[in-house]
């Protein structure tokens, strides 16, 4: 059963996964207010609970967002992040984005509303 509190969007791009310690790259496939999903380019020795920095950019825009992530789950070479924390900049950039792909206004400002409570 999917327990997800909010909607996901597919979203395909370069990814980089770091912190002090390591650098991953791969690909992103989903992404959602509250976190993303992705498929790197190798397999990890990454664990649950692990803190990363998660950098993206949107496609041709050449706008970095920028993720303090948390490692939440693992299947080989795809990661399941949970975001702890993000910029104002990349949070504008992420609602748009998100706006744009669910075409339901309504149902962000319900997610938008539920992640600041």
């Amino acid at each position: 059963m999917d327990n997800r509190r909010f909607s996901r969007v597919l979203f395909s791009g370069p990814v980089q996964l770091k912190n002090a310690d390591a650098v991953y790259t791969g690909q992103l496939q989903d992404l959602s207010l509250k976190g993303a999903l992705l498929q790197l380019d190798a397999a990890t020795t990454l664990q649950s609970g692990q803190s990363f920095q998660l950098q993206f950019q949107l496609n041709e825009s050449g706008v970095d967002l920028f993720m303090d992530v948390t490692v939440a789950h693992l299947n080989g070479s795809c990661v399941g992040v949970r975001c702890d924390k993000i910029d104002i900049d990349s949070a504008s950039h992420l609602r748009r984005l998100l706006e744009l792909n669910l075409g339901d206004a309504d149902l962000l400002s319900r997610e938008l509303t539920e992640l600041s409570e």
